[in-house]
């Protein structure tokens, strides 16, 4: 990114922490309500992930907000604390997951159709891959562990918009019901490690095997 102002660089931060709340609010209640109508579990639980990945995105924006405004705290109490909300938000999202994939294990439920998970996953993948895109920028930029942790939420959203296409058009296409299963489970063990990594760098700590600056 070029050699913004930290004040203009703080504005586009800013600008993405609310387009990702929106964003994942409006996902969220549609997902929500279209799997609840077509009993799809993986819709269902996508929907619930979305609106716990606001969780992040407000830590960050609150965040910025106090930063701007100047109110005599220092910047690492605030990324701090926002890694903090990052990594409970991630903590939340492996246990939801869990429970997701294990619940379509046992009840070996058919949804009704699958064709809304396609098309919101689609468009989730769009939009996941432009934030990460410019969050990984503008936190390289702001030197922010928070920013790149909330750009790790984002990336961790793709990849479960990947598991609820693969397992979406996999149904429709076979009509094997627990496709998603071992996905879901894979991803909630990725999340996990993320959520380990946001409290390390609250702590003071560096990634165990990732640097965040560098996806």
């Amino acid at each position: 990114m070029k050699a913004y102002p930290q004040e203009r660089l703080q504005s586009y931060a800013n600008a993405l922490a609310l387009f990702t709340i929106c964003y994942n609010l409006v996902e969220g209640l549609v997902s929500v309500w279209l799997g609840a109508a077509d009993e799809t579990l993986a819709l269902f639980g996508f929907g619930v992930d979305s609106f716990i990945e606001v969780i992040s995105a407000v830590g960050v924006w609150h965040m910025l907000r106090r930063i701007r405004a100047n109110n005599g705290e220092t910047r690492d109490e605030f990324e701090q604390r926002a890694l903090r909300i990052t990594g409970g938000a991630f903590y939340l999202l492996t246990a939801g997951l869990v429970a997701t994939a294990g619940l379509n294990l046992y009840q070996q439920h058919r949804p009704e159709t699958t064709l809304w998970g396609i098309v919101i996953s689609l468009v989730s993948i769009s939009f996941m891959w432009l934030l990460i895109h410019y969050k990984v920028k503008v936190g390289t930029a702001l030197n922010s562990p928070a920013i790149l942790a909330d750009a790790a939420c984002s990336r961790t959203c793709l990849h479960l918009s990947l598991v609820l296409m693969a397992s979406s058009l996999g149904y429709r296409l076979t009509g094997i019901a627990s496709l998603d299963a071992i996905g879901a489970l894979l991803i909630a063990w990725l999340a996990f490690k993320e959520g380990r990594e946001a409290f390390d760098k609250a702590k003071g700590l560096s990634c165990s095997c990732c640097s965040c600056a560098d996806r």
